[in-house]
């Protein structure tokens, strides 16, 4: 793969201060023109998609991809890109919205364990629970009046979103000694790029629909968010299970980027295709022998 890239640029270090205002919106271009981004990214697909079957015949471990971003990132069109030439018998994608009224009955995390991936498959959270240390911090009626928790859990909002917090680490060290490994990605999109692409959903009637007018009373709150973010990433970011921030101002600089992560975190796994027992290994040779001799 020729593409000069040092992934520990976005890889956020565990237990090393991390601040959100100096991560990168925007980087040089990796890539010389479209033609050449498009042999990388399927490049990129086929190995991906190599070490997918490996896992899926290991059976032994699954892999878990969270997209969390700021609104009009990029999450979407960043997993349809990456994504798009892995089997789709082995890839499992679930895009998390409002929490329904049976969810909401639910600890926070039940609706994202339900659908965890198994061994052998690669999972994929667009949003995930992760929104309720994010939105839910930044509107913190959501806990308070709409999630219905006991009194002693929310007199203390501060607390319950530290605790969550500790839940989802501890939640995401044990999902990796069951041989599910979690790799995250914070798309980092820049505030202005954000208003550009906005503008360009009103302006062109086939974007008008993923619009809403709540889109831009979220950027009233952006610094907030960062926040949220920040302290999100620097609390729950592991050697196991870890973030990478990436810089999401050009769409095809970050789906090379999450691509090369994603390879990079595959390959960590050690994944290989299972070795037979020598009696199916002569099982097989039998079988071949009658093959060859049918006439």
């Amino acid at each position: 793969m020729k593409l000069k890239l040092d992934l520990d640029d976005f890889r956020v270090p565990e237990s090393k201060p991390f601040k959100i205002s100096k991560a990168k919106t925007k980087v040089k271009s990796l890539y010389t023109d479209s033609a050449h981004y498009e042999t990388l990214i399927a490049q990129f697909r086929e190995e991906i998609d190599d070490l997918q079957q490996k896992m899926y015949a290991q059976d032994r471990q699954g892999l878990l991809l969270i997209f969390q971003a700021m609104d009009a990132a990029g999450k979407d069109s960043t997993i349809k890109h990456v994504m798009s030439g892995v089997n789709t018998q082995g890839v499992e994608c679930h895009a998390f919205k409002r929490p329904t009224s049976a969810e909401l009955d639910h600890d926070f995390l039940w609706r994202t364990t339900r659908v965890m991936p198994p061994r052998g498959r690669i999972g994929i959270f667009n949003r995930s629970y992760y929104e309720e240390v994010l939105v839910c911090r930044i509107h913190p009626e959501i806990v308070t009046q709409i999630q219905r928790l006991p009194e002693k859990t929310t007199k203390n909002i501060d607390k319950l979103f530290a605790d969550r917090l500790k839940d989802i680490r501890n939640f995401e060290s044990y999902c990796h000694r069951n041989g599910i490994r979690i790799v995250k990605f914070f798309l980092n999109v820049s505030k202005d790029e954000q208003k550009k692409r906005f503008l360009s959903r009103i302006d062109t009637p086939s974007k008008n629909w993923k619009f809403e007018e709540g889109d831009v009373k979220e950027r009233g709150f952006w610094k907030e968010y960062m926040h949220a973010y920040e302290d999100a990433i620097q609390t729950t970011g592991t050697e196991e299970c870890p973030w990478y921030v990436v810089p999401a101002d050009d769409k095809k600089n970050m789906r090379l980027i999450v691509s090369a992560a994603i390879l990079h975190e595959m390959q960590s796994m050690k994944l290989k295709y299972p070795e037979l027992p020598e009696e199916q290994k002569a099982e097989l040779a039998v079988a071949k022998k009658l093959l060859l001799e049918e006439k």
